[in-house]
């Protein structure tokens, strides 16, 4: 049990960030030879879904107070 905790943790802690910005460096580099496409757009996506697993964005308020 405490084995399936720390390897969470880790995925959680080094898999999820690693992923995100691999996703992001490669949007930025499509963009950069091909221009804005579909494909590039939802690399970033995933990478700020990504990034947002991780808590890594505020959450939204309904009411901004």
């Amino acid at each position: 049990m405490l084995f399936n905790m720390v390897k969470r943790f880790a995925i959680m802690a080094v898999a999820v960030p690693l992923a995100a910005a691999g996703a992001r460096k490669l949007s930025d580099r499509l963009e950069a030879k091909n221009g804005p496409s579909r494909g590039s757009r939802a690399l970033r996506q995933g990478a700020d879904f990504l990034g947002g697993l991780r808590g890594q964005q505020k959450k939204k308020r309904r009411f901004a107070w």
